[in-house]
């Protein structure tokens, strides 16, 4: 059943809890991308223009709570007040920052909030209770809302007192973000139109063991590239040079062989290097060639134009990883060709899971290519492996 939206709620003059995501990078006190303050807007001016009042949450870095001097460290670090200033910039309505997490001067802020008007509270993780979901906390934010809005669709993976805690007591709905999230990836995942391949990257085949799993289970062609690719190459007998091998997942790796035989596609050729910081010799080698003392570090032309037909025709793609070290240049030019062929497929749905890869279509130019790039890495790949998402299925369902 569908869950319901931000749109299925009566806002005027309530007061609106809504988790969004501003985990932005912050460098000496300036942000340097606020694309994700930019995606949660939509659902923020549409409740300020149907009269809410809004109270903003928001975790922003990590902070550990078991040290004294780095909870302090923390919490300089990854204090909200910047995002405020932003958001301030990105909305004609007025915003209050409240630098606390809660206590009378939060309570204050909230009982003077007029129609319209928004308040951000200070970063969620600075309450050691945020991470643990404690039910004393959930329960407090709570108090301080008539209704709760969930957008921030990078955290709806994690069963926190800010995603599932304040759901539990209030009447809850999906943000726009959250809403086109579960569209794109569940027509991608759930009911895709086939042929469906995904196409899968990154370091540790580890990362992605229950993705590939499912995605067997439901994908037309699977095919691996980036640093987990070797582990497979060297399941199959290959020698793997120095390139980043886990051997305690050779066997599994078999069994994904076994399992996926023609549907799983590998690498035939590689651009290998004889150092990862500092080489002095690069070239192209075959997959099963890879020479001692070289490191494979993105795939070959070969393997760009096998990868190309296998996915001529598809109708739904997802993509999980890039190909190689795309950071460097001298390395990006397979997660750059895999952008290039998807962004040329003709009436297909291309769908970027986040993470790396979504840094790597965006970062290469590709941004406005795809018909969907995830703004949760971790959220889009458990979405993958099929499972549950807490900070989902704790949103009441459409009557």
């Amino acid at each position: 059943m569908a869950k319901k939206t931000v749109t299925d709620l009566e806002v005027s003059g309530k007061r609106v809890i809504v988790r969004v995501d501003f985990n932005v990078p912050i460098k000496e006190g300036k942000i340097t991308n606020d694309n994700r303050i930019q995606a949660a807007l939509p659902t923020i001016n549409y409740l300020t223009k149907n009269g809410a009042k809004v109270i903003l949450l928001s975790h922003l870095g990590k902070i550990d709570h078991k040290d004294p001097v780095k909870l302090e460290e923390g919490k300089k670090k990854n204090n909200m007040a910047p995002v405020a200033e932003r958001l301030a910039e990105l909305v004609s309505n007025k915003v209050t920052f409240v630098d606390e997490t809660r206590g009378a001067k939060l309570e204050e802020a909230v009982k003077n909030l007029n129609d319209g008007e928004i308040i951000l509270v200070q970063n969620t993780r600075y309450e050691k209770g945020e991470s643990k979901n404690d039910e004393e906390l959930g329960k407090y934010w709570a108090s301080l809302g008539d209704l709760f809005v969930s957008d921030a669709f990078g955290s709806v993976h994690r069963a926190h007192a800010s995603t599932v805690g304040i759901a539990t007591h209030l009447p809850s709905a999906c943000g726009f973000l959250v809403q086109k999230e579960l569209e794109h990836l569940g027509a991608a995942i759930d009911n895709p139109k086939r042929p469906l391949v995904a196409i899968l990257g990154g370091a540790k085949v580890s990362d992605k063991i229950a993705v590939i799993e499912n995605l067997l289970k439901i994908a037309d062609k699977v095919i691996i590239g980036g640093g987990m690719a070797y582990t497979f190459l060297y399941a199959k007998g290959y020698s793997v040079g120095t390139s980043l091998l886990e051997l305690d997942r050779v066997e599994l790796a078999k069994e994904f062989l076994e399992k996926g035989k023609d549907k799983l596609v590998l690498p035939i050729d590689d651009v290998v290097a004889n150092d990862f910081a500092n080489p002095t010799e690069i070239k192209t080698v075959k997959s099963s060639e890879i020479p001692e003392g070289f490191m494979g570090l993105d795939i070959g032309q070969e393997t760009i134009e096998l990868f190309k037909k296998e996915l001529e025709g598809a109708k739904t793609v997802v993509w999980n990883g890039p190909m190689g070290v795309f950071e460097d240049p001298r390395f990006a030019n397979g997660t750059k060709e895999v952008c290039k062929i998807l962004a040329n497929l003709d009436d297909a749905m291309t769908v970027i899971g986040g993470g790396d890869s979504a840094a790597a279509a965006i970062q290469l130019g590709f941004k406005d290519k795809f018909t969907h790039i995830s703004t949760g890495g971790g959220a889009s790949l458990e979405y993958m492996e099929g499972k549950e998402l807490p900070g989902i299925a704790i949103i009441q369902e459409k009557a």
